[in-house]
């Protein structure tokens, strides 16, 4: 993600240019800096992130790191006072969450964008204007669908199922529908034979709304047919459906060369991961955080939205435990 956001900054965006890059593995910085360095100029390279966010010619920073480094890296930007777009989540639990909001407005201004990407994907945009203008009537259920092609990390969890993917139907529920998740409960299915041992995959969630409106989630990490992403809403007057790109019946097979090759077909190609699936949204959103930060502005979803979603995230996690619903405790 972060090779993906760097190349992005260095030839798709403007009114920016890529200065910098920070990795643990040096040699792999070094050679994503070399690769970039002729398209808007030399490219620095830092094996500590927290060297990068001090650099005197760096004036925003994108962070693309592990959840559990966020916190540290996200208050050394605030000391800084520069803008930040953070890859989801904000932090790994709502208590780290809380104290980098309340770092953030001790700024005394907004600096962190969280980076749900989904609220800048055309379709999604059209929903979202389309929910909020009355056409349908109210919204009674929102189904939606995140299947990934498979888990290259050998050290995956169940509970990172919920952490790290589920949050994006999280985010997208609380956008789309103007209203906070009160509930949540998480169901495990019979895990496919292509799970990791002791990993249930896939897994269906429920929440309830604050309206009483009813959000159904399948998140399937191991689907061995591709990347998809698709919802659909359903008002009183209405239905609307987002992410296919088919017409009639829809079928997914395991192409002839498997995972490792040619993945899901369906008379068209199945996009292998999220960089292809949502590259529009992504080139919107980082253009869209470059803009607001030359205004000095924030835009998308907040450090707030973050911290919610991580509430939500960590009662879906007991709820992945125990089975039952699990109130969310709003603040």
């Amino acid at each position: 993600m972060g090779a993906d956001h760097a190349r992005r900054l260095a030839s798709r965006i403007v009114e920016a240019r890529l200065s910098a890059v920070a990795d643990p593995d040096v040699e792999r910085a070094q050679a994503l800096a070399d690769e970039l360095g002729g398209v808007g100029g030399p490219v620095r390279v830092h094996a500590d992130p927290l060297d990068l966010i001090v650099d005197p010619e760096v004036d925003a920073v994108v962070l693309a790191s592990p959840g559990s480094v966020h916190e540290e890296q996200l208050l050394a930007c605030f000391e800084r006072g520069v803008h930040v777009l953070c890859e989801k989540p904000l932090t790994m639990d709502s208590a780290s969450s809380l104290r980098v909001i309340e770092a953030e407005r001790a700024v005394g201004r907004p600096l962190v964008q969280v980076g749900f990407m989904r609220r800048f994907d055309p379709e999604y945009t059209r929903l979202h204007e389309l929910l909020g203008s009355g056409r349908m009537g109210r919204t009674l259920l929102l189904h939606q669908t995140h299947r990934n092609l498979s888990v290259p990390n050998p050290d995956f969890r169940s509970e990172m199922i919920v952490r790290d993917s589920l949050v994006h139907e999280v985010d997208c529920a609380r956008w789309l529908l103007g209203e906070e998740i009160v509930s949540i409960q998480v169901i495990s299915p019979t895990p496919t034979r292509h799970a990791l041992d002791g990993v249930v995959d896939p897994q269906v969630s429920i929440f309830r709304m604050e309206s009483g409106a009813v959000v159904t989630n399948e998140v399937f990490v191991s689907s061995r047919t591709g990347y998809e992403v698709r919802v659909e809403a359903v008002g009183e007057d209405g239905s609307a459906i987002i992410g296919r790109p088919w017409g009639e019946m829809y079928t997914t097979t395991v192409g002839p060369q498997g995972v490792d090759g040619a993945a899901g077909s369906w008379g068209g190609p199945i996009a292998p991961d999220y960089r292809v699936r949502f590259e529009r949204a992504y080139d919107l959103e980082v253009q869209a955080w470059v803009d607001a930060t030359l205004r000095g502005e924030v835009v998308g979803a907040t450090s707030r939205d973050g911290w919610l979603s991580t509430l939500v995230c960590s009662a879906g996690m007991e709820s992945l435990a125990s089975g039952r619903p699990v109130g969310v405790a709003l603040p």
